[in-house]
């Protein structure tokens, strides 16, 4: 039988989680953080930024984790301009420095603030930060349960590239691909990967979300491009940001929808509610009084489970997907 750490909650969703026990069970660990990229003005970071951090710290020393995915804007609001700027140092490295977290590698991905500066730099900085781990503009990377041979997949994709910038203060829709040729690459890739993929888990993550009730809604582009993929080659569940909340979203076939984008600022608008199917919405939280939050996702042989933890250390959802069936 399982042996599990239990944690009462007093959150807005009273309840118990419940984390396999660091050891004791096989397990792959992740934290998935998106929107966390502090200010272009001094002190270059928030002070939801610094909580976010701090409590990722605390959990990750509890409870151990493999890597970090980081799913986009980087670094508010218009990105890095080369290799050398300090906001690597500033609103990273100095930010996420616990020990628990020091030496864990970070999967990176661009997000719309990246683009609008200089994202060749970001993948430049993979050669300088034994922690940075972003080797192009989308890749594919894969696991194997500690202790198992259970297998997981994980597509990051530049949904930048692939749908086009957007414009925040308008109707938040990305605006199209600057280079269709770039984009339809992305989408042949992302085709023959899924086409090919046998993993026990298989997941794909942008920063764009295909499915969101909130102030952006749900990405067109993603809609039609993206997610009738993952339906048809049973993806376990898309990872993703832009949104300055915490949603979770499942469709009729089972497939997650996991939005992490608390990382830096809170937005509690549910504005899209009505563009998203009924009852596909199962989590949301959106309080700026709360300052932030982060996904902390364990797989084991049998199940995926993604838990929604708060700043404070409060669990405020927790959730669990299951391996794929051929």
């Amino acid at each position: 039988m399982d042996i599990f750490l239990l944690f009462f909650i007093s959150s807005l969703l009273p309840g118990i989680c419940t984390y396999a026990v660091p050891g004791q069970n096989p397990s792959l660990r992740f934290v998935a953080l998106g929107d966390w990229g502090g200010l272009p003005l001094p002190p270059y970071t928030t002070r939801q930024q610094e909580l976010v951090a701090e409590e990722m710290g605390k959990t990750v020393a509890k409870l151990g984790a493999d890597f970090i995915l980081s799913l986009g804007d980087n670094f508010y609001y218009d990105g890095v301009t080369d290799v050398s700027d300090p906001r690597f140092k500033i609103t990273f490295e100095s930010v996420y420095n616990a020990e628990s977290l020091i030496n864990l590698p970070w999967y990176i991905l661009a997000g719309n603030h990246d683009h609008k500066g200089n994202v060749s730099a970001q993948i430049a900085y993979t050669n300088v930060s034994k922690r940075w781990n972003y080797p192009d503009y989308y890749y594919d990377l894969s696991f194997t349960v500690p202790g198992s041979n259970v297998t997981v997949r994980l597509l990051m994709l530049d949904t930048v590239e692939l749908c086009g910038n957007s414009d925040d203060f308008r109707d938040g829709q990305p605006r199209g691909p600057t280079n269709l040729k770039t984009a339809g690459s992305q989408l042949e890739w992302l085709v023959e990967k899924l086409q090919s993929a046998k993993e026990d888990y298989l997941l794909v993550a942008g920063h764009y979300p295909v499915w969101s009730v909130a102030e952006h809604g749900p990405t067109n582009c993603l809609l039609h491009s993206v997610e009738p993929l993952l339906k048809k080659y049973k993806v376990t569940a898309y990872l993703c940001g832009h949104e300055h909340n915490m949603q979770y979203l499942q469709d009729d076939q089972g497939i997650g929808y996991m939005l992490s984008g608390a990382g830096n600022f809170m937005e509690n608008s549910r504005v899209h509610e009505d563009d998203v199917p009924k009852g596909y919405l199962k989590f949301f939280q959106g309080d700026p009084d709360t300052m932030g939050a982060f996904a902390f996702i364990e797989i084991t042989p049998k199940e995926m489970t993604i838990t929604y933890v708060q700043s404070d250390g409060k669990c405020l959802y927790q959730t669990t997907l299951y391996p794929r069936t051929f």
